[in-house]
């Protein structure tokens, strides 16, 4: 696999990642080098990562998605997770992964709430 699939897409002031199935090592890391710089280029609130391509995860893929949500908040933006599977959730829970501070939704348009919602509470950015 190879980073040209993945797209990194604006709307408004949010950026949504599709994350496409069985991804590799090289995949993974391109995708979050790709997310921090649209952080930046974009001044995004929010991130919303849809992995619902994925049917199973490996540590690394476990600890990258972490990984750049926290580095997405310390960027001053907030990441929603959404389409995870059954399988990916007891993977990563048996890995050991957590998700602080990280929210997650079941579909992109509940992932686009949840961040409108955050962002009203935060008085807008």
């Amino acid at each position: 696999m190879s980073k040209e699939l993945i797209t990194v897409m604006k709307v408004q002031d949010t950026l949504i990642v599709a994350m496409p199935a069985n991804p590799d090592d090289a995949t993974v890391t391109a995708l979050q080098e790709q997310v921090l710089q649209a952080m930046e280029q974009f001044n995004a609130r929010g991130l919303v990562l849809d992995i619902s391509a994925v049917e199973s995860l490996d540590s690394f893929f476990a600890r990258t998605v972490v990984e750049t949500a926290r580095m997405v908040g310390l960027m001053g933006g907030a990441t929603v997770i959404t389409g995870m599977h059954p399988s990916v959730a007891i993977t990563a829970t048996q890995l050991g992964f957590t998700l602080r501070n990280v929210m997650t939704a079941l579909d992109v348009d509940r992932a686009l709430d949840i961040l409108n919602n955050a962002t009203r509470r935060k008085g807008g950015r």
